[in-house]
């Protein structure tokens, strides 16, 4: 898809770090659950020929649950346009944006989406990215929940609790900008690194105080526990969902990322205008309620839009923050990631 003059991308830092230093910087603690695996590649969606003759190449996709390329691939028919120009496609879940960077770092995703911080992380290890495109700003699509009985009130009252979250993921920075906002030091608490289904578990068993936490897990669990919601990302953080590709695909398969993002902006386009259809085409899917579901999408905003000047801005001051905070071992200039 083409994005106009002001388009821009980034590509990931070509200095190379030891593997062990990527695996270790954006692994998240703790064993996923079954339905929750690090990666779980769905080979059966591989397109048919479609009437080609053979289909020579692949794009391997990364998902999460919710995101826009699960409503894609949902809805169904990336596979029939692919094909069209010789490419079959081969879908892989993930837990979250770090896992998914992981397989991104090895070479085994080719295209993938992810929240604000993920990449940051990733191009602190060396990851060969490059931004396609980012989402609009969805604010409301993350928060701090507390049980429903908890004594927290207020930010203050985080201090010297156990806060849950996935480490590298977009709901960190919101967590760093809420505890700034009340008064904390990210000292003052203390975060324990834990993927989705796990810090659901430790939630609900009262392991930890507070869990910071993306759609559509914050819905699923609020509804279901009446957590309450300490803050979401309203006037702290933008949590855009940034659609990115591995330097080598971007170099040579640049006809099958067009039609990708082309296919993105179209099922966007209909899941705003059909929240209601898209949760009950989801909730088999992601083995998620409806109610969850339409509350989650409520949260979110829905298109594909260019990498500009303010987005490259908005990703510095992240990764200067992290790296303040000793999260990222050195500092990294965004812009010199940058290309027209």
């Amino acid at each position: 898809m083409r994005m106009g003059t002001k388009k821009r991308t980034f590509l990931g830092g070509v200095t190379t770090f030891a593997l062990i230093l990527a695996l270790t910087l954006l692994s998240a603690c703790g064993a996923n659950d079954s339905n929750e695996t690090a990666g779980s590649a769905d080979k059966s969606a591989e397109a048919p020929a479609s009437g080609n003759a053979e289909l020579d190449k692949k794009i391997r996709i990364g998902y999460q649950k919710y995101a826009s390329i699960n409503i894609l691939k949902v809805r169904g028919g990336l596979e029939e346009k692919l094909a069209e120009i010789g490419y079959k496609v081969e879908w892989t879940e993930f837990p979250g944006g770090p896992q998914l960077l992981e397989a991104v770092n090895v070479g085994s995703i080719d295209f993938g989406n992810v929240g604000e911080a993920p990449p940051i992380f990733a191009q602190a290890a060396g990851t060969p990215l490059v931004y396609l495109g980012h989402s609009p700003a969805s604010p409301k699509a993350e928060a701090i929940l507390v049980p429903e009985n908890s004594p927290i009130k207020t930010g203050a009252d985080l201090k010297g609790k156990k806060v849950a979250l996935n480490k590298g993921s977009n709901v960190h920075y919101l967590l760093v900008k809420y505890l700034e906002r009340e008064g904390l030091k990210y000292s003052d608490i203390e975060v324990v690194f834990l993927p989705p289904a796990d810090a659901r578990a430790a939630f609900e068993s009262g392991s930890v105080d507070a869990w910071v936490i993306w759609e559509p897990f914050y819905s699923a669990a609020q509804l279901a526990t009446k957590a309450r919601v300490l803050s979401d990302g309203e006037g702290l953080v933008s949590n855009y969902e940034f659609y990115l590709s591995t330097r080598k695909f971007y170099e040579n398969d640049k006809a099958a990322l067009d039609v990708l993002l082309e296919q993105l902006q179209q099922s966007d386009a209909w899941a705003k205008d059909n929240q209601s259809e898209l949760a009950d085409l989801l909730a088999p899917a992601l083995g998620l309620d409806v109610p969850s579901l339409e509350q989650a999408l409520s949260h979110r905003s829905f298109g594909v839009e260019p990498i500009t000047d303010d987005i490259a801005e908005a990703q510095q001051k992240i990764a200067d923050v992290f790296y303040d905070l000793k999260l990222i071992p050195d500092k990294i200039d965004i812009r010199e990631a940058i290309v027209e």
